[in-house]
């Protein structure tokens, strides 16, 4: 299914150096805000205290937020858990605040909101060496995700298209935790989700593209290799119009109406999106050309037959 076709091959690979300058100023500078500001790390990471509560009828979750922000608590998390009576949320540490009391401190700023009196189901404490463990698997699982991506690549492809793609992935991640570090955007689970959904997105991209450039290469002989890549990219475009856009609408309805549950969540989703075609075309596919990609790694020459000697 196409959208649209566009018969002349676009030269990509004519502003190729100069797309690698770009995307190299743009990751040295979301390695300069992760390595100066740092990351302002949810509860489940940092440590705090989970409340869950119960309504008579389905409360309105603003008003919590705004009572909890007055009380001291402008980081709070508050969300639906189960029914929409039922409320989780979650709160970090504070030095001045006896973590015993958050309990009774917080039932008292719900108390004090206009509506239904709430009833305490649950208190619980997570410490930070909880928050280490999760920020340690989470690691971990980042870097499951990058090797097997490039095993898989390099099975499917070949050695430079493994290293090419995992460059350009890499580079997303990087990208995403950057914004995340310069606007100090809270840094949480759902957005360590969206991390590894973006690595599996923009990887299938690069698929795509990769996959076009063999077949490129075995059909079409009279083309050099600057000249394969465009007509691979250029060809992919109506496909990459329709993917990424329907994947963009729903990220962008949970952005608009989802809430601030979800709101980080689909932030991360919508800056991997964009950057995972911006890498996947100008990233990946001129770091292949730069590792020499050749039209020999793909089309076994051809033998010619001995003649038989009488």
């Amino acid at each position: 299914m196409e959208f649209f076709r566009i018969k002349k091959d676009i030269p990509f690979m004519r502003h190729a150096l100069t797309f690698n300058i770009i995307s190299f100023i743009t990751f040295l500078l979301a390695v300069f805000f992760l390595a100066t500001s740092g990351l302002h790390l949810s509860v489940e990471f940092t440590g705090g205290t989970l409340v869950e509560v119960t309504y008579p009828e389905a409360p309105e979750l603003e008003p919590i937020r705004e009572a909890l922000d007055d009380a001291g608590y402008p980081d709070a998390q508050v969300q639906n858990f189960g029914s929409a009576r039922d409320v989780l949320i979650r709160l970090p540490n504070r030095d001045d605040l006896d973590t015993g009391r958050v309990s009774e401190l917080t039932m008292a700023t719900l108390q004090s909101v206009a509506g239904p009196a709430p009833e305490l189901r649950r208190v619980e404490f997570v410490g930070p060496q909880v928050g280490k463990e999760l920020a340690s698997d989470g690691a971990m699982a980042l870097l499951l995700v990058i090797f097997g991506i490039v095993v898989y690549l390099a099975i499917r492809f070949e050695w430079r298209f493994a290293v090419s793609a995992i460059i350009a992935n890499l580079h997303d991640v990087i990208i995403i935790l950057g914004f995340f570090a310069f606007f100090q955007w809270e840094f949480s689970l759902p957005v360590l989700a969206a991390v590894l959904a973006v690595l599996g997105y923009s990887v299938n991209e690069s698929v795509v593209v990769f996959d076009r450039v063999r077949e490129t290469f075995k059909k079409r002989r009279n083309l050099s290799t600057p000249q394969v890549l465009d007509h691979a990219i250029t060809s992919t475009i109506s496909r990459t119009v329709i993917t990424h856009g329907s994947t963009q609408m729903m990220v962008l309805s949970m952005l608009l109406f989802g809430g601030a549950t979800l709101h980080y969540f689909a932030m991360a989703l919508t800056i991997g999106i964009l950057f995972g075609i911006y890498s996947s075309v100008l990233v990946a596919s001129p770091l292949v050309m730069w590792l020499g990609v050749s039209r020999e790694q793909f089309v076994k020459p051809k033998r010619e037959k001995e003649e038989a000697v009488v």
